[in-house]
């Protein structure tokens, strides 16, 4: 039997989603963390609804940012059954470089997200969906 929905039981959810995104985990693994159908995930670049939508934004982004921290800084649930409405907010900096540039260019913002964490059929948790609400770049930030 799987446990009961709790915050600090998604608190760890958020932060190893994090840590996969850090390590630019294998596309089967950051699939796990997602719904196989009726997915919204809201990002500045646009809006994805399927997890072959998400892959394409997978692939593009650990193609462009290097050297990814993401600290997870709050994490507050509302939680009814096995589904949890969650805000995160999270400090992600990281490197990217835009040819032919001589160097590497710094970004650091504080992301404002919502959540929907649900349980699949075998227990586990899942983000069906997630929407950046807003990007607070910290001073000294290159835009995105």
């Amino acid at each position: 039997m799987a446990a009961t929905l709790d915050n600090d039981l998604i608190s760890r959810f958020v932060g190893d989603w994090y840590r996969a995104l850090d390590e630019h985990g294998t596309e089967e693994e950051v699939l796990g963390y997602l719904v196989d159908t009726n997915l919204r995930m809201t990002f500045p670049e646009g809006t994805l609804t399927t997890t072959e939508e998400f892959l394409g934004w997978y692939r593009t982004v650990v193609n462009r940012f290097f050297d990814e921290v993401h600290e997870v800084t709050e994490v507050t649930s509302s939680i009814r059954g096995d589904v949890a409405d969650v805000k995160v907010r999270v400090n992600w900096q990281a490197r990217i470089w835009n040819p032919p540039a001589a160097t590497s260019l710094w970004l650091g913002f504080d992301a404002d997200q919502t959540w929907q964490v649900v349980r699949d059929d075998a227990g586990r948790l899942r983000i069906r969906s997630y929407v950046v609400d807003a990007l607070h770049p910290m001073p000294g930030s290159a835009e995105l």
